[in-house]
């Protein structure tokens, strides 16, 4: 029996796999892309495999939707935290997700579905030069365990994020590699959170939010003066992430926290 847990963060959404019952090497790239399809799979941004490592740690390793592997993804950390502690692996108050980006610390809070994570420390971004076009004020490149490039526009629900942010993420100025690009404009008024929109590689497509993107945008806000930590994101979904953390005098951030969803939406049994 190949039981999974889907899972959401805010709408960006993950097959998610104990380790107990399931080895990396059954998971080839292919299989991988293959649960991941909306049409004939389960359908998701990406899959999570959580390992019991001991005292309170947890393995998480994360691939996205082409079966490509990812270092880092914030809205699957969070998952994985929920996860974690409803199936025993670690407890639910304080725990240690291992991932290829580093020791993150993380915790279940209040009695329904969110958790919290506390990033390890993120180096100022830099600007990218020469790529904005009309409607487009700054673009700034940074990483968050994986890299993303935050692109300042009017309006980011009059964007095709899926025509631009393709263009975008094969910029060769951002590295052979790419980025996943964000795209952010200020609140429509007074009270109200910052909107994000995210095209993301290795899904090679809009998702529904970021978790590591959200947080790359809230501190080159602070980087650059805009405004001030915490702030709160309203993701595609409608689902609202919220970033603190504290600025050092280098530029960069340290006690980096990513406060946000990790529901479970159902189970089942691969074929």
């Amino acid at each position: 029996m190949h039981r999974f847990y889907k899972m959401t963060g805010s709408g960006n959404d993950f097959v998610m796999l104990d380790g107990r019952e399931h080895q990396l090497s059954d998971w080839p790239a292919e299989r991988i892309a293959s649960v991941c399809a909306r049409q004939t799979g389960v359908g998701a941004d990406g899959l999570v495999l959580l390992t019991e490592e001991g005292a309170g740690q947890v393995g998480m390793r994360y691939f996205n939707a082409d079966g490509s592997f990812a270092a880092m993804c914030g809205n699957a950390a969070l998952c994985s935290t929920r996860l974690a502690a409803r199936l025993g692996l670690a407890p639910a108050g304080a725990m240690t997700l291992l991932t290829a980006a580093g020791e993150v610390r993380s915790r279940c809070t209040g009695s329904g579905n969110e958790a919290e994570i506390n990033l390890p420390a993120v180096e100022p971004l830099v600007r990218i030069e020469g790529i904005c076009r009309a409607g487009e004020h700054q673009a700034w490149l940074g990483s968050v365990g994986v890299p993303h490039l935050i692109v300042l526009v009017d309006d980011v629900e009059r964007l095709d994020v899926a025509e631009r942010g393709r263009q975008l993420r094969f910029e060769p100025s951002l590295g052979p590699e790419g980025a996943n690009v964000n795209f952010i404009s200020p609140p429509i008024g007074p009270g109200k959170p910052w909107l994000i929109r995210t095209y993301e590689r290795g899904v090679e497509g809009e998702t529904l939010a970021c978790g590591t993107g959200t947080v790359a945008a809230a501190l080159l806000l602070v980087q650059v003066g805009r405004t001030q930590l915490p702030l709160v994101f309203a993701s595609r979904s409608g689902s609202q992430l919220s970033v603190r953390a504290t600025p050092t005098t280098e530029g960069g951030f340290v006690d980096v926290w990513l406060r946000g969803e990790g529901r479970s939406v159902f189970e089942g049994v691969l074929s």
